[in-house]
Parts: C-alpha cells; structure tokens; sequence
C-alpha cells in the first residue's frame, strides 16, 4: 500500500465499511510497474520530500501550504523535484511561499460553481476524474467532513500525495489511483458527488450518468460540469475523429439534451446553472506545464473553433439530486 492505511482504517468504521478489504486491494494493484514504467522515479521524488510539518494550511481563498521560513531547502531545488511529477495541469498552489502555477486556474472553476451548489459542510463527498486533486482541497476547505477522489492517472496521485505530505496526513482528504468503475457499484453513500471534465471522455454517457448517480445517497447532489454545445433539445454533437486534438471525445450534449438525460437516470430537479467559454486566461502552458495547450488546440482564424473546426470549447455546469 502506497500511504493508504490511514483511510482504509477509517472505511473500516464507516457507513462503507464492507467495500474496504476490495477497495485496498484495487488501490495496491493500480501501482503496477508493468503499467507506469515511469513509477520509481515519481515515488523517489515522494521520498525526496523533506519531512516538514506545514503551517498554515490555508484552504478557502485558494490552497497555500506552509511559509517559506520552513523550508529546508531552497525553493528552486523543490521545483527540480516536483518537476519529475510534470506536467503539472490542475491549480494552483501555493507551497511555502512558491507558486506552482499548472496550466488550468482551477480555481476559477471553483468560483462559477460555488454558489450554486449545496454547502458542503460535514459532507462525504467525492470528486470523479479529480487529476492531482486540486479541487478536492476545495472541498475540504469549503467544510466537507471527508473528501475523496478517484483518478486512474498514477502520476497525479502522486502530485496530490506529496501536497499531503507538507499539508499533513492526517487530513480527512485522499486522492485513489481508480476509475469510477473500479469503485464498488451502487454505494449509495455520498452526499455530494463531482464529476468534472469527465463525460465527454465517455462513450456511454448515460452509463457514466447510472454511475453517479449510484453513488450519491438519497436526496444527495451531483455536479457535473462539461464541454456542451449549442442546439435543442435531443441534440449532441459527435465529433468525427478529434476534437481540440483529444482523440476520446464522445458526445457533446446541448444543455436541454443533457438536462433530459439526467431526468432519464432518474435525477430530480436537474439545473443547468453556469455556462463558460474556455480561453488562454484559465489554461495555457507554464513552467510547470510546458506541453502543448489551448491555443495550439484552437483554430487560427480567430473564430474560436477548434483546430479540426468544431465547435468552441464551452463548458456548462449543472446539478441536480438523486432520486429517494
């Protein structure tokens, strides 16, 4: 087990309890050599950490761990090492005093959506394709009792756990190295669930709807945010080939059509409350992300297409509740 013993100990005395012994196991087998070649080298920079207690860790403005007086070592040789973790594509942070400034400002995100959701304080929540788990620390300092997200990618496990490592590890807050299919099926046991950024990624939308919604308790909330479309209601487009050069997008609803879908699953007063066009502003390459980013995936003419001509990157929020 790779730092997991803390929250499998605490399944074992929550309303989850009997999923706990299968869920270590599908953690520990996530960290697979044959799959992640790259593995040593993202748990040496783990190891490379020095053992320091952060103080303040400030999570309600933004996520700021520690002071720079703390640091043992010079800033510059924390970046070296955090750089074997790049790219470094959801924030920012802050840590003891050094901004790690990724591709995506997550936290604007974080702002369309707060003020349309339920307060998440003493909530169970769990955030679905949460990557390095920046808005998990959201949660957290938005009051959740306990935050867990769920990401197949082991490399930005890894970039979450060393924030942990500084933030402390006590904290109520933990990032699984699994996809929503690995969790077990029908928990019924979450008060809010996110999942951001992760539906067009899915070639059953409507699975991946089921799959939500099974996780929530009764009368507990979804929110969903996702690339749509303009157009009525039955509506969504499918891109033929890529789209903004991602080779996995499925479907693109319009709003009405994803609205319907959700009533389709069962829902209860789904809601479309935000809408938003991606620019260079919220994701663009960094020192800490210096591949590729939106405005090489966008078309030169000016039109706000993608490359291959589709239709603008615009993201709509919604939520709704699970059915009693």
């Amino acid at each position: 087990m790779h730092n997991y013993e803390p929250f499998i100990e605490w399944m074992r005395q929550s309303r989850i309890a009997s999923y706990a012994d299968i869920v270590a196991q599908r953690i520990d087998a996530q960290f697979d050599l044959t799959r992640w070649g790259d593995l040593p080298g993202w748990l040496e920079c783990l190891e490379k950490l020095p053992l320091i207690q952060a103080s303040p860790v400030e999570l309600n403005e933004g996520v700021r761990i520690g002071s720079a007086h703390q640091l043992t070592m010079t800033s510059a040789e924390l970046k070296t090492t955090l750089m074997a973790l790049h790219p470094w594509r959801k924030g920012p942070f802050e840590l003891f005093g050094m901004p790690i400034d990724t591709e995506w400002r997550s936290n604007l995100k974080w702002e369309r959506l707060l003020p349309h959701i339920q307060p998440l304080h003493g909530r169970l929540v769990m955030d679905v394709g949460c990557g390095n788990g920046y808005h998990c620390w959201r949660m957290l300092g938005a009051g959740a009792e306990r935050v867990i997200g769920i990401d197949p990618s082991v490399k930005f496990v890894c970039q979450f756990q060393a924030l942990k490592h500084f933030a402390g590890t006590h904290l109520p807050i933990d990032v699984l190295p699994l996809k929503i299919q690995q969790i077990p099926a029908e928990l019924r046991a979450f008060d809010s669930v996110f999942s951001m950024g992760v539906l067009y990624h899915r070639m059953s939308p409507m699975g991946h709807l089921r799959e939500l919604r099974d996780l929530l308790r009764p009368g507990g909330q979804l929110i969903l945010e996702t690339l749509i479309v303009d157009g009525p209601e039955g509506f969504a487009f499918v891109p033929e080939g890529r789209y903004a050069k991602m080779p996995n997008v499925w479907f693109l609803p319009s709003p009405k059509t994803l609205i319907s879908w959700l009533l389709k699953i069962g829902f209860n007063n789904p809601r479309w409350v935000n809408e938003s066009t991606t620019t260079p502003q919220e994701q663009r390459p960094t020192d800490w992300m210096t591949y590729h980013s939106l405005t090489d995936f966008l078309h030169s003419d000016g039109s706000g297409k993608t490359i291959e001509g589709h239709p603008p990157p615009k993201r709509g929020i919604f939520v709704a509740e699970a059915p009693f």
